[in-house]
């Protein structure tokens, strides 16, 4: 996925590749080695070159404020499959997402089934990493169009569960 991201007025353009389960991310054409996992909603730990990050966001009008390490950020997304502003304050990704698990574990509970109409943000799977259950959710409203896994199955992280579209 490729999509161009202005923060605070500086415009970045922002390849990620799923590679082994896990992101290859380049921002202007240079790479750039992260690790990201999301620990709350809208609360993330992000691991860039040995440094650990704990980013917060908060969806505003037609923008994302970004808090990292004592510092707020604007960001804004160009891009048909980024971030968009629904109805009733929610934002979620447009266009056929893939699901994927953020760690790797066991699959306790499939929420949902194939055909389903869902609304974003709700659960699809269960996934159970470090006796932790760990509900994974929609990035947007639609359709369940496959289920990838199903009850007892190990995943890895970065492996798809579920297709929305």
């Amino acid at each position: 996925m490729k999509f161009t991201i202005e923060l605070d007025g500086s415009k970045r353009t922002v390849e990620l590749t799923r590679v082994d389960g896990r992101f290859d991310c380049r921002i202007d054409g240079a790479a750039l080695e992260a690790d990201a996992i999301e620990i709350a909603p809208d609360l993330y730990s992000i691991l860039i070159g040995g440094e650990s990050f704990e980013v917060r966001v908060e969806p505003m009008q037609g923008s994302l404020r970004v808090y990292v390490a004592g510092q707020e950020y604007s960001a804004t997304f160009h891009d048909s499959r980024a971030w968009l502003r629904k109805p009733g304050g929610a934002l979620e990704f447009e266009g056929r997402q893939q699901v994927a698990a953020p760690m790797p574990g066991k699959i306790v509970r499939v929420l949902v089934k194939a055909g389903e109409t869902i609304e974003a943000g709700q659960g699809l799977v269960v996934v159970e990493a470090m006796k932790m259950q760990n509900e994974v959710r929609s990035p947007k409203s639609g359709l369940i169009e496959r289920i990838l896994v199903s009850e007892g199955q190990s995943v890895n992280a970065g492996e798809v569960l579920a297709i929305v579209a």
